[in-house]
């Protein structure tokens, strides 16, 4: 008996120990943490971002921009070749605007920025074609890699050839569903589920030519809201449009998230014709309040103040008459989660827009201006005014503040800075007190049936990342 409660003793002390130990574990890390009552609390933490990646597709020879704000302290950015890693070009210095002409030698660049050059980076792809079959100015944001991606624009009825690039900048294997909206409704097939995407590869995928790309089901649709969702891994996702023989190429830009509340920035000005795209992914139909913001005010359009858009569905909307050759955004109010964009032509191109979030404290930076460069921006709530700085390889120029009254939207040519005569950065910062503001840049060249036009919607500059919260608890620790 004495043995037994010997041995009994020891075990229990023994546990006691481990316990005692965890505990200090625990109390030290705990301890350690400065976000510990944000933490405790169960609130995400925002921390400075210090590394990023950004995908450029590349389907013709082209140009790959980069820019990051001034920040103090040392990083790197470099342009890598996706499949071999291989170093392309490296960024100088934050606060310097540097582009590089490269070929289309891979299927894609990743732009990779650490420590003061992975704040606020921003990359842009373009391309510039004067003349050939495929004529065309040609702009998108390089993509940062995402589980679950919208795209608005023309389907196979509008468009002669759509491509969907899929790239996978991860070691590990990836698998894309690839679902879409019409006018006619969902479209969706098996063929669409699970394509596999490699590790470090780009897949390039013939929407509506292919099975992955939904195949025959897809060649029936005039407008196209397209969802890419992955459910292994994660992929830098771009759409490639081209309308035509001579008739424009573009990108589609990446929309935001479904939303009840959207404005859509930057449809330019001049001839041509503009139509807003209202994709509903869910399965009740959308009831959606219609505002226009133009120069001269806001105005709901004669006849189209309310649109009554079905479940599953992308409706289109002609702002032609509404419009009359201006510069404008459409601000969207709706009973039930929505994604939004355009599509304009001008000449002999044709330009896409999609929803934006306002810009932040931060501002937005645009790393390529080429050509006559164009601000769409717009106040829809309160006036607001930014400051714009173009910087070259030479550095920033003078700051130009512009006011944008409540209600509008206003439209102001940039002026390049020295040294910016074959391409430049812009930092667009809303001034302190200023209202919310959305933009788009639209870049020209060319005037009448020959005018050649991108539009870039702008984004809140990324320098933050949010830092999911994590449970105070010894089970926390025990896992």
């Amino acid at each position: 008996m004495d043995r037994l409660l010997r041995l009994l003793g020891l075990r229990y002390a023994t546990a006691g120990l481990v316990l005692i130990a965890l505990a200090a574990l625990y109390g030290a890390a705990d301890l350690s943490r400065p976000d510990a009552p944000a933490r405790a609390a169960g609130k995400p933490v925002e921390a400075a971002l210090t590394s990023t990646m950004m995908v450029c597709p590349a389907h013709e020879d082209g140009r790959v921009s980069v820019l990051a704000p001034a920040r103090s302290g040392s990083g790197r950015a470099d342009i890598v070749q996706t499949r071999d890693g291989k170093v392309v070009a490296s960024v100088p210095n934050p606060g310097e605007s540097y582009a590089k002409d490269i070929t289309h030698g891979q299927d894609s660049y990743t732009v990779r920025g650490s420590g003061a050059l992975a704040s606020g980076l921003e990359a842009e792809r373009t391309t510039y074609w004067p003349g050939g079959d495929d004529r065309g100015l040609a702009g998108v944001r390089c993509a940062r890699p995402g589980t679950d991606l919208w795209f608005l624009g023309p389907g196979p009825i509008a468009a002669e050839k759509l491509d969907l690039y899929l790239t996978n900048v991860d070691a590990q294997p990836a698998s894309v569903d690839v679902t879409a909206l019409s006018g006619e409704g969902p479209l969706d097939t098996p063929d669409g589920q699970g394509t596999p995407v490699e590790p470090y590869s780009t897949r390039i995928i013939p929407l509506g030519k292919s099975p992955e790309g939904l195949g025959d089901i897809l060649a029936t649709a005039r407008d196209l809201a397209l969802r890419v969702h992955s459910t292994t891994g994660r992929v830098a996702a771009s759409v490639r449009v081209r309308i035509g023989k001579k008739k424009g190429i573009e990108w589609m830009p990446l929309s935001p998230a479904p939303a009840k509340t959207l404005v859509v920035p930057g449809i330019p000005s001049g001839e041509g014709n503009r139509q807003l795209l209202v994709g509903v992914p869910g399965s009740e139909d959308a009831r959606i309040k219609v505002q226009v913001l133009t120069p001269n005010g806001a105005f709901a359009p004669q006849g189209q103040d309310v649109l009554d858009a079905p479940a599953e569905t992308v409706t289109p909307l002609e702002l032609d008459r509404a419009l009359s050759g201006k510069p404008a955004a459409v601000r969207l109010v709706s009973d039930r989660p929505i994604v939004a964009g355009f599509d304009a032509q001008r000449g002999g191109d044709v330009g896409f827009g999609t929803a934006t979030a306002p810009l932040s404290p931060t501002g937005a930076v645009i790393s390529d201006n080429r050509f006559d460069s164009t601000l769409q921006l717009t106040a829809p709530a309160g006036a607001a005014s930014v400051r714009i700085t173009a910087i070259g390889g030479q550095g920033p120029g003078s700051p130009q503040v512009v006011k944008i009254p409540a209600g509008r939207t206003t439209e102001v040519k940039i002026a390049g800075p020295r040294g910016g005569e074959h391409g430049y950065g812009v930092l667009v910062v809303p001034v302190e007190g200023s209202g919310p503001v959305h933009a788009a840049r639209t870049l020209t060249t060319g005037k009448g049936d020959k005018a050649l036009f991108t539009v870039l919607p702008l984004e809140p500059a990324a320098t933050t990342v949010t830092l999911p919260p994590v449970g105070d608890s010894q089970t926390a620790v025990i896992h």
